[in-house]
């Protein structure tokens, strides 16, 4: 129960050190007001025409009588649209992490900087194309992974009782855990900690996991707040990382702010 707290205690971290790092927390937005833009206007395009996908795609339904034509329909509609909020929730970190890699990367090596004994950061030595190659495997690997445990989560939901009480709160504890994988990759990547590697190291200390990725799973789910919090939510991660990694840890308070630019390639 111990690493519950230290794993929240990781999460605050990294909003106060984007906090006191102002510039960093203004390139840290950028990414994910252009992923919340895409993703808004996905989801808009499938309440709008939600319906009539479903109208499309069940043609047998056509010569059912009423209600049972409008319910069956209804109901695959709000069923779309729950799947598609599912999916955008399961797989916004991941999106706003490609698309702002070096912002990301930039920021974490920062961190790394600030907090390290000799203010050193380790860094890949990769070219910025090949980290996107790998930052986007290993991203997909774990959304597929993460759509599977939400289709099975969603299926549980029909359970009487459990499916209502029991099955939101795992949800939410395994929507954690993939929040955290993400997040985490950004540090562990530049360690070039392999994606097998990075699973196993957070299964060894799943509770320090789920304390920090399971109240960032909740607030993600607040319209905008995924925004706000990305970059810290990177900061914390790579704080956990040299946790996880046995690295030696210092306050950084002390240290000049580091220049905010991505560093160049």
């Amino acid at each position: 129960m111990h690493d519950l707290g230290v794993g929240f205690g990781y999460l605050l971290k990294g909003q106060r050190w984007v906090a006191r790092h102002g510039k960093q927390y203004g390139f840290g937005l950028v990414p994910g007001l252009i992923t919340l833009v895409l993703y808004v206007g996905a989801l808009v395009a499938l309440a709008v025409w939600g319906a009539d996908f479903v109208d499309w795609a069940t043609p047998f339904a056509d010569d059912w009588s009423s209600p049972w034509e409008g319910l069956f329909r209804g109901f695959l509609t709000v069923v779309l649209f729950a799947l598609g909020l599912l999916l955008s929730v399961v797989t916004f970190t991941a999106v706003t992490l490609l698309v702002g890699q070096p912002f990301y990367e930039s920021l974490s090596e920062k961190v790394d900087r600030d907090v390290s004994p000799d203010g050193s950061a380790p860094v890949t030595g990769l070219p910025l194309w090949r980290e996107l190659w790998i930052s986007a495997r290993d991203s997909l690997r774990v959304v597929l992974r993460a759509l599977l445990w939400g289709v099975l989560l969603f299926a549980l939901g029909f359970i009487p009782f459990l499916g209502q009480t029991v099955v939101p709160v795992i949800g939410v504890f395994v929507t954690g855990f993939f929040l955290t994988e993400e997040l985490t990759s950004v540090a562990l990547q530049r360690r070039t900690v392999d994606a097998r590697s990075r699973l196993a190291l957070l299964r060894s200390r799943r509770t320090l996991v789920w304390g920090f990725g399971t109240p960032l799973a909740v607030a993600f789910l607040v319209p905008f707040v995924a925004v706000f919090l990305m970059p810290g939510a990177v900061a914390g991660a790579t704080l956990m990382a040299r946790d996880l990694l046995g690295e030696e840890t210092e306050d950084g308070d002390h240290r000049e702010e580091p220049d905010a630019t991505p560093r160049p390639r």
